[in-house]
């Protein structure tokens, strides 16, 4: 089955770590997988939109989150490629994985301003967690990508 899709494009797209005053990390659980797999916000670009307008308007459609501080934009870029039982049924059948730029953000709003239950909701639920637990929660073809992100978090805010 991979092989048959290895000819498929990447999807550019963002992702964003937003981390609260206690340094704790957002994440949300997806509406579409019923396993107990959190995620931080990210999604595709639109058109002819740059990173960081994509990752703000993204962050404000899956979260309502608009009070948020740019720390700094990630450095490079990180991929990861869908499991073969994704490959043809995720965005269409349209990429075989994503290309992400990651930033990452100060919440400076209250809690209250969260709200997930957006027009097209994604998520079921959020919660702050420590940046030490992104990996125990994330979906396993995700792993490294949140492996990654958490040393180059660490290295940031420390």
């Amino acid at each position: 089955m991979k092989k048959k899709f290895s000819q498929l494009p990447l999807r550019s797209g963002v992702g964003i770590i937003v981390l609260n005053k206690d340094n704790k990390v957002f994440v949300a659980k997806r509406i579409d997988n019923s396993m107990n797999f959190w995620q931080m916000p990210q999604g595709g670009i639109d058109g002819d939109e740059n990173f960081l307008k994509a990752a703000y308007r993204e962050l404000e459609e899956e979260t309502s989150i608009k009070n948020v501080e740019l720390i700094k934009e990630i450095d490079g870029t990180i991929t990861y490629e869908l499991p073969d039982h994704l490959l043809g049924i995720i965005w269409k059948g349209k990429y075989r994985g994503q290309k992400q730029k990651w930033f990452l953000m100060r919440f400076t709003g209250d809690d209250s301003e969260i709200n997930i239950a957006t027009k097209q909701p994604e998520f079921l639920d959020w919660k702050w967690i420590e940046l030490d637990l992104i990996t125990d929660l994330v979906v396993d073809f995700k792993l490294h990508v949140y492996k990654e992100l958490k040393e180059k978090v660490k290295k940031i805010i420390n």
